[in-house]
């Protein structure tokens, strides 16, 4: 089996709710387990991946699945043709996902070339791109699985423009939207609306207590306001930076509370035009 294939333990966080961290991307992929259909967040970045996270689904339970697609970035749903084989004909993800995957999914094929090589090259059904086909989009959607229910929901912009959030009872899967054990990746963010997701999540603890992030080990309600209020003063330096020097802002990447490459990415996003 490839490194991309392995994965650890299924990590109970919440009622029939599970979460399993895979060894490659440390991609968290999730599972909701109803009475009638059972819900799969996330997919992996390709074959040998989603092939890993369905072998292990099939421990848990046997039901119909369906899939949940937390954004557009290729290490969450590269696996999806490995489900959509296995049957699966439900793939969820936000409007501006399922748009971006259709459009520009084939161009990330190159980042997983080393791991997932079929999926690279396009090589057999497994590597095929299968773009969600039921999407949300302004208006939350609830995802009946039998005896529970997912809710489907965006907040706003942050680590893409295309974030969704698949909350059941106390636990919320919140994709990339929430990082753990690393800094949060800005490629192609919106960190002042970041920041403002961010907040509207933690006005959510009534609602829920576990927040399981695109990577990284579940948190709680802490852990996302000390992310927002880490990002707002990264946000507040590098803008201070550009007015103070608007030729050279990189001065301020040493006092930016992340590592170099991430504050570069971030003050890059908060150039005008962005």
């Amino acid at each position: 089996m490839s490194q991309a294939g392995k994965t650890g333990s299924w990590r109970e966080v919440g009622p029939s709710t599970f979460v399993l961290a895979t060894d490659k991307y440390l991609l968290n992929s999730g599972l909701i387990i109803g009475s009638e259909r059972a819900a799969v967040v996330d997919t992996g970045a390709g074959p040998h991946h989603g092939e890993a996270i369905l072998e292990a689904v099939r421990t848990k339970t046997p039901l119909p699945l369906v899939v949940i697609n937390t954004h557009s970035h290729f290490d969450h749903f590269f696996g999806n043709a490995v489900f959509a084989a296995a049957g699966v004909e439900e793939f969820w993800a936000h409007e501006k996902a399922a748009a971006d995957i259709s459009a520009n999914g084939e161009s990330q094929r190159h980042f997983v070339a080393e791991v997932e090589p079929e999926m690279a090259a396009a090589d057999g059904g497994g590597a095929a791109l299968v773009v969600p086909n039921r999407t949300v989009g302004a208006e939350p959607v609830t995802l009946e699985l039998g005896d529970r229910s997912v809710e489907l929901f965006q907040l706003g912009r942050g680590h893409t423009d295309n974030d969704l959030l698949a909350g059941v009872e106390h636990v919320v899967f919140t994709g990339d939207v929430v990082e753990e054990g690393a800094d949060p990746a800005f490629e192609d963010a919106y960190p002042a609306e970041w920041v403002q997701t961010l907040e509207r999540l933690a006005r959510l603890q009534h609602r829920y207590d576990t927040f399981v992030p695109g990577h990284g080990k579940p948190v709680g309600i802490d852990h996302v306001r000390v992310q927002a209020s880490t990002m707002s003063r990264a946000i507040r330096i590098a803008t201070q930076a550009r007015r103070e020097a608007p030729s050279d802002t990189t001065k301020a990447i040493p006092i930016m509370p992340y590592a170099p490459g991430q504050a570069r990415e971030l003050m890059g996003r908060l150039r005008p035009g962005a």
